[in-house]
């Protein structure tokens, strides 16, 4: 696929919003660690003031994301949970947000904890039927918020469908594009307001970075979010910015690697006899595969699986495993395995967790980039340990 400029996204990927520094030729663009910036006169500058306001190496970056989702504006953030909440403060006291059923475990927190107390209010639903949607929303619903594939148990929903919906209401529709990333799925194209990002996790792929991002070809919604990014403050460092940079130069070929190790890894543990169920948008079996297939070019490197045994047999599972790291988070080059109901979905209510198929049993991989014989080798150690617990 490639950008209406008739560029590919891995060209992208690597050029866009970088040019080679004019003041030396560096190829690599330079970290601009500047605070403020000097003006020849009251307000007469080279395009940035204070670097709370833009930053060089920050526009960069936003311009390389802007690019890769096709997007006209790039908004850029300390964390992804920072990104939320900024689209979120678009909204007012009194709107209604109709949010999927599987988001991450600090976007529910988000919703229930923080913004509700500002009179926000939110309907949860699963988004597998489009008319549930449209169903849904009210008078006073003013965005559409999902996630696809969802978090932790890989729902896939259709995006030009629910895109649908939202512009006959009326209504703003975000996608959180982070399972995915552009590479994979771009939310835009399919008619999405805007994609959002925890830059934190592929497009960085190197798990030291936290950010987020916000992508979109909405002029006022754009000016809006910029407003929000200068005046609440939430901005990433420059340093943090380079970083990401540096990380979506290897983003398409890392993603080509994160999928055909999934795709190899939950083959084995759907065959695998102490596994009751694996869930996975590139097994046939899965309920949004045809979705999936139609609206991403993969399906991604996350797999979540419900281990026979319970808690005791999940626990001596993660214990026992070497290569991948028992840890939160996602998309590194390094393998993750995680315990959602316990680790990253703990503030859901146990109602809500057991509800969408969180239980006790239930594990989460980030398949890395390491050898796929090696990982197979690895989680057969943990199934060992399960079985003599």
């Amino acid at each position: 696929m490639r950008d209406p400029q008739g560029f590919a996204l891995d060209t992208l990927a690597i050029h866009a919003g970088q040019s080679p520094d004019p003041s030396s030729g560096a190829v690599m663009t330079p970290i601009v660690l500047a605070s403020t910036f000097v003006q020849d006169g009251p307000g007469v500058h080279q395009g940035y003031d204070y670097s709370r306001a833009g930053n060089p190496t920050r526009t960069a970056l936003e311009g390389c994301l802007a690019a890769l989702e096709g997007a006209k504006h790039g908004i850029t953030f300390g964390s992804g949970c920072a990104a939320t909440t900024a689209v979120l403060l678009t909204l007012k006291t009194g709107d209604h947000v109709v949010c999927g059923d599987d988001v991450y475990g600090g976007t529910f927190r988000i919703f229930d904890k923080v913004m509700k107390q500002w009179g926000l209010s939110s309907t949860s639903l699963d988004m597998s039927d489009p008319a549930k949607v449209a169903a849904a929303i009210k008078p006073n619903t003013r965005l559409i918020w999902l996630e696809t594939p969802s978090n932790p148990m890989l729902k896939i929903f259709d995006i030009a469908a629910i895109a649908d919906v939202a512009k006959k209401a009326g209504v703003m529709l975000a996608v959180d594009n982070t399972f995915a990333t552009p590479m994979l799925q771009r939310p835009l194209d399919l008619g999405a307001t805007m994609s959002v990002h925890s830059t934190t996790k592929y497009l960085n792929g190197h798990s030291d970075v936290v950010g987020g991002a916000v992508l979109t070809s909405d002029d006022a919604l754009a000016e809006r979010l910029h407003f929000l990014q200068k005046s609440v403050g939430g901005v990433p460092s420059p340093f943090d910015c380079y970083m990401v940079l540096r990380g979506l130069k290897t983003l398409g070929v890392r993603m080509r690697q994160h999928v055909e190790g999934a795709r190899g890894i939950a083959e084995f543990l759907s065959k695998h006899e102490q596994v009751k169920r694996v869930y996975y948008p590139g097994l046939a079996g899965h309920p949004g595969h045809a979705v999936g297939a139609r609206q991403m070019r993969g399906p991604g490197g996350m797999i979540s699986f419900e281990l026979d045994g319970g808690l005791q047999a999940a626990s001596a599972f993660l214990k026992a495993l070497e290569i991948f790291a028992c840890a939160e988070s996602l998309g590194g080059v390094e393998s993750l395995a995680e315990h959602p109901a316990i680790m990253t979905h703990a503030s859901l209510p146990a109602e809500a967790r057991a509800a969408l198929g969180i239980g006790d049993g239930l594990i989460r991989l980030s398949v890395g980039i390491e050898d796929a014989s090696d990982l197979r080798k690895d989680l057969e150690t943990g199934f060992a340990a399960a079985r003599a617990r």
